[in-house]
């Protein structure tokens, strides 16, 4: 039986150093491109379970070089989740499995 993929945008979608948030299947996600590195997470802080940004596809701190979350200002590693800083400490968030397939981001259903 073949695997279903859902289609989330084209890698060229997300600069470097930048992220985007994405409703998949009911899901809400985000992207983040870091070192030409994609990384998928689900958009849900793991202290109380909200959405991590306040404005639109702003899901990394002023520096963008880790990912914060707006209520409490969690502070997350881009490359694993991990929080560093804030009420979840040593939590991590919920990475998202992706295939990459001809520049497009897809998530198996």
């Amino acid at each position: 039986m073949s695997e279903l993929l859902n289609r989330v945008c084209s890698v060229g979608d997300i600069k470097e150093g930048s992220s985007k948030g994405f409703q998949v299947n009911g899901h809400s996600i985000f992207v983040v491109n870091k070192h030409e590195s994609i990384h998928v997470y689900k958009n849900s802080c793991p202290h109380l379970g909200i959405q991590l940004e306040m404005l639109p596809d702003q899901f990394l701190d002023s520096t963008h070089s880790l990912i914060q979350c707006s209520m409490h200002g969690a502070l997350f590693r881009i490359e694993d989740g991990l929080c560093i800083s804030g009420p979840c400490f040593d939590q991590k968030l919920t990475s998202i499995e992706y295939k990459i397939i001809d520049q497009s981001i897809y998530l198996s259903e």
